[in-house]
């Protein structure tokens, strides 16, 4: 993916330029080429094995072609807006044609507004700082956390786990109808990050603008996996991440209506969000830039409209047919492994994500996670998920190893996408099948609240003079027993 693919430059004549300018080369068809796609790790057992990456709804590998665009874009970076140099100007129009390009990706309206943001959670942090005064915001409890939390500095109604998407509907219908504030928000998932199954949003928009609300979508989980249409949708704002679109360099993004923003104080203050400043006073700028004070993360841009440029060249409605055989295939896997049971609000069949999250009758899944990691070299997320309301309604009967001693309710989370193979789906179900019918054969130790390895004899990289390589003790030391509790940051 050329620079040139994202904005339509054209230097001076004789000027040096970014060297690919032609044509869009045609991409392979799926899986699309990832950086890591070739990562050998070592097992416990002194083997080394092909890494598969099953932990991408926590955050996806860079697409090649992203990191193509990122290494085109460094030998020109330079600060955005008023720089005078021709860096700098080259610069700043691919930061603006980085704009342009998300806004198409997501389908905004002409009059919408595109803020860059650092990841989700900001963009809706942003979006719950400019509310207006006298807003209620309706939300159910399956939402991540980032979809719950910024709203309850206001008021907000919670309401339970829908049982079906009809139900979804018709509980939003409810609400809002109730509410009697002059502001009404709606904020919902496109798709959970926990069992991946899609939410009815135009179904949704259209009951919150029959009561004069709006509808926030956090799209964190849906936008690399389905095309986004706001305009299409009835949706006012979408908020996603770029590590989560295959960009993960740092950027994100909040698209919407640009009312309640330009009226909103600045979300940070400082330089870039002002016209102008006196000795008492300043007079802040409109649209996106009144949100996006301080030098900008043009290299988080450049790389979220790159992939954007990619998945909508590759289309998205192939994307979604390549993981729907992948889900078909993990689905009648794992079904044929006894002990196993799959997580879901509204049923095995509702439509969905690429994402499985399920335990293991008998396995505390930390240990599933643990064991899939040092035997089998397969990375796939066990915990809460940043939806500790949505676990617990979803824990029902569920073996008490699940639990453990827990707060919240644990379980496995496996989750792909555009650089997945059948090849990759195919050695995931043999390895749980292996888990079940043999248990881990390793030995495991419970390390602040994580099960690992123990000893655990892999040696670590020597990356960026920051790991110094060496066995796996003397790589972490003690920052294993403090990893966060919530892993699944947005």
């Amino acid at each position: 993916m050329s620079l040139a693919s994202i904005v339509d430059w054209r230097p001076a004549a004789g000027a040096p330029a970014p060297s690919a300018l032609g044509a869009l080369p045609s991409l392979p068809s799926l899986p699309l080429p990832v950086v890591g796609a070739d990562l050998s790790v070592p097992l416990v057992t002194g083997e080394q094995v092909g890494y598969v990456n099953f932990d991408y709804a926590a955050s996806a590998p860079c697409l090649r072609s992203v990191l193509d665009a990122v290494s085109e874009l460094l030998p020109w970076y330079s600060s955005v807006h008023r720089g005078a140099g021709f860096a700098s100007t080259v610069t700043t129009e691919l930061y603006a044609a980085a704009r342009r390009e998300v806004a198409g990706f997501v389908g905004a309206r002409d009059e919408d507004t595109v803020v860059f943001t650092r990841n989700t959670t900001d963009a809706l942090n942003l979006l719950a700082a400019a509310l207006p005064e006298d807003t209620t915001v309706v939300m159910f409890a399956s939402e991540h956390h980032a979809n719950q939390l910024p709203w309850r500095r206001g008021r907000f109604v919670v309401l339970p786990v829908p049982a079906s998407a009809d139900e979804a509907i018709a509980r939003a219908d409810d609400a809002l109808r109730g509410v009697r504030s002059r502001h009404r928000l709606l904020a919902v998932t496109g798709a959970s990050n926990v069992t991946g199954e899609l939410w009815p949003l135009p179904e949704l928009a259209a009951v919150a603008h029959r009561h004069g609300a709006r509808l926030a979508v956090d799209a964190a989980q849906l936008a690399p996996h389905r095309a986004i249409a706001l305009a299409g949708i009835g949706a006012d704002y979408v908020a996603l991440s770029g590590h989560k679109l295959y960009a993960p360099f740092g950027g994100g993004v909040l698209v919407g209506r640009g009312d309640w923003l330009d009226a909103a104080r600045p979300y940070l203050a400082g330089g870039g969000a002002v016209r102008r400043v006196t000795h008492d006073g300043v007079e802040w700028a409109s649209g996106a830039p009144r949100h996006e004070a301080g030098t900008p993360n043009v290299v988080g841009a450049v790389s979220l409209a790159a992939a954007c440029r990619a998945l909508s060249e590759v289309g998205m409605s192939a994307v979604a047919a390549h993981e729907a055989r992948l889900l078909d295939r993990i689905t009648r896997g794992l079904c044929a492994v006894p002990g196993v049971e799959r997580l879901a609000m509204w049923g095995p069949e509702s439509p969905r994500i690429g994402v499985v999250t399920f335990n293991v009758r008998g396995l505390h899944p930390g240990a599933v996670a643990a064991a899939l990691s040092a035997e089998h070299g397969i990375g796939v997320r066990d915990g809460s998920f940043c939806a500790h309301p949505l676990m617990t309604a979803l824990a029902g009967d569920r073996a008490p190893e699940a639990s453990g001693s827990a707060a919240v309710p644990l379980a496995v989370r496996a989750s792909f996408g555009v650089g997945t193979s059948a090849a990759d789906i195919d050695r995931f179900v043999l390895a749980i099948a292996d888990l079940v019918a043999r248990g881990p054969r390793w030995r495991y130790r419970l390390d602040g609240g994580r099960h690992v390895p123990d000893p655990d004899p892999r040696p670590r990289p020597a990356l960026a003079g920051l790991l110094a390589g060496g066995a796996a003790g003397a790589a972490l030391g003690p920052l294993a027993s403090q990893l966060a509790p919530c892993q699944a940051l947005l």
